[in-house]
């Protein structure tokens, strides 16, 4: 077995077809079928099965997928690290962000970009469940996130608290704040993540512990699609300060909430013990500063 049977096999293994997997590959599909089977011949066990028109791991291939995915990503970083020594920063740098917490990269990746002008970008949105799998995939090097998250598996530098704020229709006759008993009387859109814990339970238990029950008419993952229903008159909501930074404010105004302090917490993440590129130290290096 060799390196390059054993990108075959992942390949295969992740598209759950030699078709699939051939196109991926670049290659025709009778050589990817007869490699598959040399190594399978090799190793004396059957790798994958068909299943209707899709291939299943077996328990042994679950195993050989398993430990050869974990090889091929080391010899991957290996292949960065060695590439980097005595290089200049250059490549691409992928790492992600949730969408309010954008503030904290886009002047950084300016400065940044001045700097190292032969380094390039891949950026990828979520909300902090999906960017960690994104980590734990390989798909991105670090990530900007909102807590909390679950550490086991990341190394984390914390970034300053930050108060959260009512926003609401421009035309909206407010004075220049809103208690929170106010709040709960008018209707509450709110960031809700895919899975997990997030700014969505901050914002509930501040409610509870005031006595109060928020009128909630819309959940959303996406702070976006929230910002513009408050423009349309909606209904409001509730989001850490520095997320409006990152969004035109036409049609929208930002109201302090007097009488509760709700706090967001953030952090950049990335995975224990494994290889990051100096482009992705530099980066966050920059978030000490």
């Amino acid at each position: 077995m060799d390196l390059r049977q054993l990108r075959y096999f992942t390949a295969i293994a992740e598209e759950k077809q030699i078709t699939r997997a051939a196109k991926k590959l670049h290659m025709a599909q009778p050589p990817l079928s007869h490699q598959l089977k040399l190594l399978e011949q090799e190793l004396g066990v059957l790798l994958l099965e068909r299943n209707g028109k899709e291939m299943e791991l077996t328990e042994a291939g679950k195993t050989l997928y398993k430990r050869g995915k974990d090889l091929i990503e080391k010899l991957e970083e290996i292949n960065i690290e060695v590439q980097e020594t005595g290089e200049g920063l250059r490549g691409i740098l992928a790492f992600g962000t949730v969408k309010t917490c954008f503030s904290y990269l886009s002047e950084r990746i300016r400065l940044f970009r001045e700097q190292y002008p032969l380094v390039t970008y891949r950026v990828l949105e979520g909300d902090s469940y999906e960017l960690t799998k994104y980590l734990q995939e390989r798909k991105i090097e670090f990530a900007v996130v909102r807590l909390p998250v679950d550490m086991d598996n990341f190394s984390f530098l914390p970034l300053p608290k930050e108060k959260f704020v009512a926003i609401v229709p421009e035309d909206l006759e407010i004075y220049s704040s809103l208690s929170l008993k106010e709040i709960a009387q008018m209707p509450l859109m709110l960031l809700h993540r895919i899975d997990g814990t997030g700014l969505y339970e901050l914002v509930i238990e501040a409610f509870m512990k005031n006595d109060l029950t928020p009128n909630i008419v819309c959940e959303c993952a996406d702070a976006a699609i929230l910002l513009s229903l408050v423009k349309s008159g909606s209904g409001i909501t509730l989001l850490p300060e520095s997320t409006l930074s990152s969004f035109p404010l036409n049609g929208l105004k930002i109201i302090k909430v007097n009488d509760c302090v709700i706090e967001s917490k953030a952090a950049v993440i990335w995975l224990k013990d494994r290889y990051i590129s100096k482009s992705a130290k530099r980066l966050i290096e920059t978030f000490n500063i």
